[in-house]
């Protein structure tokens, strides 16, 4: 059975990758661990100028420590195309890291009904850089198209869930059921392409 690792902080996207994770994979093929399950620390600048580089920094970082596991690293982030796509990479560190999520949604709410666009479109974007443990590194990204809502809503999810509102669905993601977010979200659709992998099918 091989061992993966998510290398990622964030509680709220280790909880959605490891359930997306078992729809996605043969649970029967792999145990999935936290840094937290292994005692690594992600002490690492992301300093790339792009969510590809950043989660390759954070992967290489993780490999590096444990390289007896695969290495899963996720860097996403909402784009808001009126706002010139902010905040874009910077998403976790707008207004800074420790900002309460309620502060950072009003903030660019605001921003965005001050701005001179009748414009709403958004799109989270998930990257994820995975790193087996024969060396061999790979990419995968897939973005998820809405808009803006003009006030927070729904408790579910975390993060600028409560503004990324979805027409179809007359929703916003903290509105969505966990079960209907976890088969249509970023981290949805870039799990089933990494899923796909000749490297993941050779595993199963």
């Amino acid at each position: 059975m091989k061992k993966i690792v998510f290398a990622t902080n964030n509680e709220g996207k280790i909880r959605e990758l490891k359930k997306i994770f078992d729809e996605c994979f043969d649970k029967n093929s792999f145990e999935i661990y936290s840094l937290k399950d292994i005692g690594v620390k992600l002490d690492v600048e992301e300093d790339g100028l792009c969510y590809e580089h950043n989660a390759m920094i954070k992967a290489r970082y993780v490999y590096g420590k444990v390289k007896d596991y695969i290495v899963i690293a996720d860097d996403s982030g909402l784009e808001i195309e009126a706002l010139d796509n902010e905040p874009g990479i910077f998403s976790a560190r707008y207004m800074g890291e420790d900002t309460d999520y309620d502060v950072k949604n009003n903030n660019l709410i605001e921003r965005l009904n001050s701005a001179d666009s009748e414009n709403r479109a958004a799109r989270f974007v998930c990257v994820l850089a995975v790193i087996f443990d024969n060396f061999t590194e790979r990419i995968v990204r897939a973005d998820w198209e809405g808009e803006i809502s003009d006030k927070i809503l729904g408790e579910n999810g975390f993060g600028y869930d409560p503004i990324f509102y979805l027409r179809e669905y007359d929703m916003t993601s903290a509105q969505l059921s966990e079960e209907l977010k976890n088969k249509i979200s970023h981290r949805a659709m870039a799990l089933k392409k990494l899923s796909l992998l000749k490297e993941f099918k050779d595993i199963e």
